[in-house]
Parts: structure tokens; C-alpha cells; sequence
């Protein structure tokens, strides 16, 4: 009988033992498993939901649900202008914008080309029930106006909507002071472009020829403009891209001064209000 119990006893002993052997490796499997889950949390990237489209799509279309998917986007990468899901709150803590306004039939028109995959910006599509026209290319408080434009004075049709310009009068000076001679002028700076011919599509692959360009530009422009273009003849000139050098619009050179006759005048504007005056100026030494 003893024998039996001293059995009993060492086999429930072995039992024990192996228990708690199986239950500490347990536990430490379970510690590594966290560990390794809180590491994997800890190198994830917080994202949100933003739309893409799902297949290319053009100038002109239609934006429909169908034509868009939700994709993780990281938080901190968001490009500006995107459209997320639910609608992200923007700096002063307002509702964002929704791609698809609640309650309403009205879509969005592409104005930009979009890849498969590629992200939806403000920038790329209208409000919505707008066009892809050029009334939705007009900030606030601007104006469209369009310039007649050549072979030369359209820089060999390498220009596109979304390019910035400088424009030139060439003609002859009311004043009469540079002896029958014509003056050419800086007259605007910077001006964009929003339309070439009767398109406002920047996708435009080869150099065409325009008759017309559009321009974006101030009710005080439009005017200095249209009595230039009325009174002369307007050529531009390319910006390039990301050029923000600030051009003195009292750039001039006259006739007489290219061709070598006469005493050479240099001149800069002077604006005072409404009011700008011309100066005449020491020309630089050449």
C-alpha cells in the first residue's frame, strides 16, 4: 500500500513538474508574442482613407463613385487638396471638403489627367456640378481676357494653360518723344495662362500654333490690356517653372536706341495710387 501511495505521489510530483514546465513556456511564448506585436504597432504608420481613381481618366469626364477607390494614405504625407474619407477637419478645426457632397447628384469634372492609382486633388477636378471650362480656372476677384497671338508673338506654340507669361506692347508712343519711332514695353509680369485657343486642357501634347491665348488676370489689367492691344501689338514671353522673380514693368527700349541714333533714354514707373508716372532715369552702362 505504501508502495502505491509512494507512486502516486511521485508520479502527481511528475505531473506538477511537467506542468508548470509547460505553463512557464507558455507564458514566455506569450511575452515574445507581445513583444513582437508591440513592436509591429509600435513601426506602424498611422493613414486614412483618401481617393484614387481606379483607372485613368481625361480632361472633360465626368468624376462618378465608380470611377474612384479608398486607398491608406500616411497621415503625415497627405499631399494638399486631397480628398479623404471620412472628410479630414481642416487647420481651424471645419469639416474638409467631400469629393461627393451628401444629399446631391452633383460631380465633379477632371481637369487635370489622372493615372490609375493617383491620388484626387482639388487642384485636378471642379467644384461640384462645375464644367471643365475656364470660369472654374478663375480665382476670386479675376477676370478672363484673351490676346490675339502668332507664330512669333505666341513663342512657336509651345505654351499651355497653367504656364506664366510676360507680356509686351510694341507701338508707337502717344507722346511722339522718341522720333517717330516705336517703343517696345513690359507692360504685365507673371501673367497666367487658363486657355489656349477655345481649350483650357494643360494635357496638350504637341506645339500647336494658337490664334488666342487667355489670360487670368485683375479688372486693373484687363483694361491696361485691352488699350495695348488695341493701340499696338502684344508678344509674350515664357516664365519658366517655379521662376518667381519679381520684373520691373518699366522695362523699355525704344527704336531709335537698338538701332544706334540718338541719345539713348532710360525711363522707370512710378506708381502713386491709382496714378503712375514716367520718370526718366540714368541708363546702365552696357
Amino acid at each position: 500500500m505504501r508502495m502505491v501511495f509512494g507512486l502516486v505521489l511521485i508520479l502527481g510530483l511528475g505531473l506538477a513538474g511537467f506542468a508548470v514546465y509547460m505553463t512557464k513556456g507558455y507564458f514566455s511564448d506569450y511575452q515574445a508574442e507581445k513583444q513582437r506585436l508591440e513592436a509591429i504597432a509600435n513601426s506602424m504608420v498611422e493613414t486614412v482613407n483618401v481617393f484614387v481613381v481606379k483607372n485613368k481618366v481625361t480632361y472633360g469626364s465626368k468624376l462618378t463613385k465608380d470611377d474612384v477607390r479608398l486607398q491608406p494614405w500616411p497621415v503625415d504625407s497627405l499631399p494638399e487638396g486631397i480628398f479623404t474619407f471620412p472628410a479630414a477637419e481642416t487647420e481651424d478645426g471645419k469639416p474638409g471638403e467631400d469629393l461627393f457632397p451628401k444629399d446631391s447628384d452633383k460631380l465633379r469634372s477632371v481637369l487635370r489627367t489622372m493615372e490609375a492609382g493617383e491620388p484626387v486633388l482639388a487642384i485636378k477636378v471642379t467644384a461640384p456640378g462645375k464644367d471643365a471650362g475656364i470660369t472654374s480656372r478663375l480665382s476670386p476677384g479675376m477676370r478672363a481676357f484673351a490676346i490675339q497671338v502668332d507664330v512669333s508673338s505666341g513663342v512657336s506654340g509651345f505654351l499651355r494653360p497653367g504656364d506664366k507669361v510676360d507680356v509686351y506692347w510694341t507701338g508707337h508712343p502717344p507722346n511722339g518723344n522718341d522720333g517717330g519711332g516705336n517703343i517696345t514695353k513690359l507692360i504685365e509680369s507673371g501673367v497666367s495662362l487658363i486657355a489656349i485657343d477655345q481649350s483650357a486642357n494643360d494635357d496638350i501634347g504637341d506645339a500647336n500654333i494658337a490664334r488666342t491665348v487667355t489670360v487670368e488676370a485683375t479688372p486693373q489689367q484687363v483694361a491696361a490690356l485691352a488699350q495695348a492691344q488695341s493701340t499696338g501689338r502684344l508678344s509674350l514671353s515664357l516664365v519658366g517653372v517655379g521662376d518667381v522673380t519679381v520684373i520691373d514693368t518699366g522695362i523699355e527700349e525704344s527704336q531709335t536706341t537698338l538701332l544706334g541714333s540718338g541719345d539713348r533714354k532710360c525711363y522707370r514707373n512710378e506708381r502713386k495710387g491709382t496714378e503712375v508716372n514716367r520718370i526718366e532715369i540714368d541708363c546702365p552702362k552696357q
